[in-house]
């Protein structure tokens, strides 16, 4: 259940492109490889593009080689909900932003230590700010 209100998160949507709505509110991807956060290495933060909540950092950020970028856990443990997906005929767990509900990707257990996971991510519902006054 997010944190903001409905009318909170209606608000929020009024300002999303068409593609990042579809992928927050209608549980969308993006094509493989097409986000350039995928070659991102400088140091900051990932947060979800609708709410501005920090969901990842750097620091959890590796190369998966799945064609999203991909990280191994997430900034907090209360960053996060997650849900069971079935829409490929087999379980999948999504997550999505615990504070306004956006759907962010799912999460593997195919991923590197220390976690065993792999948050794979649409890079179009992420906003990256770097840190050290780095842009």
């Amino acid at each position: 259940m997010p944190r903001l209100s409905a009318d909170q998160i209606t608000a929020l949507r009024k300002d999303l492109s068409e593609d990042v709505d579809r992928i927050a509110f209608h549980e969308g991807t993006e094509a493989p490889g097409c986000s350039p956060l995928n070659a991102e290495k400088r140091a900051g933060d990932y947060s979800c593009a609708v709410c501005g909540e920090v969901k990842f950092t750097s620091a959890e950020k590796y190369e998966s080689g799945s064609g999203w970028p991909s990280f191994y856990a997430p900034a907090n443990d209360a960053a996060l909900g997650t849900k069971r997906d079935f829409k490929l005929l087999m379980a999948r767990t999504e997550f999505h932003c615990a504070n306004c509900g956006a759907h962010l990707g799912h999460v593997f257990d195919d991923g590197p230590k220390p976690t065993g996971l792999r948050y794979c991510v649409n890079g179009m519902v992420l906003d990256f700010q770097p840190r050290g006054g780095e842009d």
